[in-house]
């Protein structure tokens, strides 16, 4: 909300990584348990700010017909970052001890954070008659305004027509004039827009099922593969590897994917932070910082209840483990049948049956 509010990016994503530093050395030097719990929490704030405004900032600098592609390359580094960080820690921790891994982890937040202080933003890029937010960079109703006429001459000194952009904004002049202000609207004005958007509400509901599918199955696993092939941590960490490296080629294909058509499903989070893009570009005073604030808080939910619900079920249930992974197909489909109906600008569902009553005429 703040993030589009003031028409920042920076400063948000700079306020969470020292968020982020700050809890890291709040866990290492935590005296006691409670301590840790407050340092957790504080971690979960740092990492959710970091999370949403980049990807706000992402589609900023991104044209829209490539949002999709380039969430899902994006992605890749969520997937290296779960392989590469178990492995990692452990070494760390076996070799320097328990503060090991946190000075690594602050040392890379740091090094992120110098990133970070060097982005130009869209607001800053425009003002030199830069547009990143189409593929010829220059502003203009199709994005592919031509820098010079046929005889040669150079066109930067020619207006461009003002157009109003998804994300709240207006494309100007490329010779250094300033963007016009965005509508501003409310907590509860942009809350109330999204839940009147049935793309906004199931891509919502389609990553709150991803999150409790995911995190319902998370503490069940290792006990059921200690139970049953009675694996050590280490070869149970292998397991979680192995689920995590697919997602390497995955999340780019179905970003990739969905750029191309209306609907993907597999893959999951690309179309789905795609799909919000989308939708932030098409509601008026809705800008890309609500829809992923909604994405994290959706999945948030999700990631909260299904480790309850999952474990709950494992230790309860005679044949547990069954039941957790009928669970997970069950919200599986309950997901696909969202995406059927509801996802793209013309759901699959709605194209198909438009087609068979077509044909049956």
């Amino acid at each position: 909300m703040l993030s589009e509010a003031y028409n920042a990016r920076r400063w948000p994503l700079l306020i969470g990584f020292a968020v982020l530093i700050g809890s890291q050395i709040m866990f290492m030097e935590a005296p006691n348990y409670a301590v840790m719990c407050v340092a957790r929490v504080i971690q979960g704030i740092g990492s959710s700010i970091v999370w949403v405004v980049g990807l706000a900032l992402l589609c900023d600098s991104t044209p829209e017909t490539l949002a999709g592609q380039q969430l899902g390359i994006a992605m890749i580094g969520f997937s290296v970052g779960l392989v590469l960080g178990p492995p990692i820690g452990g070494a760390l921790y076996s070799r320097f001890g328990f503060r090991g891994s946190f000075i690594f982890g602050i040392i890379f937040a740091f090094v992120d954070l110098l990133g970070r202080l060097v982005i130009i933003e869209r607001k800053d890029a425009l003002k030199w008659g830069y547009d990143p937010h189409y593929p010829s960079g220059l502003a203009g109703n199709d994005g592919e305004a031509a820098l010079s006429s046929p005889n040669g001459q150079d066109q930067r000194d020619e207006k461009v027509e003002s157009s109003p952009t998804g994300n709240g904004e207006t494309n100007i002049n490329p010779e250094g004039g300033r963007p016009a202000p965005k509508k501003s609207l409310s907590q509860v004005a942009v809350l109330a827009k999204l839940a009147k958007s049935p793309r906004a509400v199931a891509a919502s509901l389609i990553t709150l099922l991803y999150g409790a599918i995911v995190s319902s199955q998370e503490p069940s696993i290792p006990v059921h593969l200690q139970d049953v092939w009675n694996l050590s941590a280490d070869k149970v960490g292998v397991v979680f590897i192995a689920a995590v490296v697919p997602t390497l080629f995955s999340t780019p294909l179905s970003g990739y994917l969905s750029d191309k058509r209306a609907f993907f499903a597999s893959g999951t989070i690309s179309p789905i932070t795609a799909e919000l893009a989308a939708v932030a570009r098409s509601i008026e005073g809705v800008g890309y910082g609500h829809v992923y604030g909604a994405f994290n808080l959706a999945y948030g939910a999700g990631s909260t209840i299904g480790p309850v619900i999952g474990g709950q079920m494992y230790d309860h249930l005679k044949h547990g483990w069954q039941a957790v992974t009928l669970l997970a197909a069950g919200m599986i489909a309950a997901g696909v049948l969202i995406s059927l109906c509801f996802i793209g600008e013309r759901p699959l569902a709605q194209r198909l049956f438009t087609r068979s009553h077509s044909d049956t005429q």
